[in-house]
């Protein structure tokens, strides 16, 4: 999971992975699908206990779907600002973005086949709609 701060969180330029320079590079796809960004704090226990669950969810849709859905993190605390504008006060926070706009947001402990539930349902209704557009 990438790590996003208020300096380098920008949704036009999170769809393409190109963040500042202070963020360390990695390989991925160019335009990805969805974009998973999980608000937490170091001090939250619930958020502690659904890291596990979306690191296994971020390694099965690499496997699965590399280029479709891509996984950040942004710590409150450090980026009170970007936890004010997307009202995180919940914490765990998971808000799901495609073409630079929020779609969907969780929050709470959320049971890992509910979370992966959604983000299929997500993806499908996105995959039907470029189908579509291709035709």
């Amino acid at each position: 999971m990438l790590h996003l701060t208020t300096q380098n969180f920008d949704i036009c330029r999170m769809n393409h992975w190109q963040f500042s320079s202070d963020t360390p590079a990695k390989a991925g796809p160019e335009h990805p699908t969805l974009a998973v960004v999980m608000f937490y704090a170091v001090w939250c226990g619930k958020c502690a206990m659904m890291r596990p669950v979306i690191e296994d969810l971020e390694k099965k849709y690499q496997k699965k779907y590399f280029g479709s859905i891509c996984f950040f993190e942004v710590e409150t605390s450090e980026s009170a600002l970007l936890a004010a504008q997307y009202q995180t006060a919940l914490l765990p926070s998971f808000l799901i973005f495609k073409d630079r706009e929020l779609i969907a947001t969780m929050q709470g402990m959320i049971p890992q086949k509910e979370l992966d539930s959604r983000l299929q349902e997500l993806l499908t209704v996105q995959t039907r709609t470029q189908s579509t557009e291709n035709l």
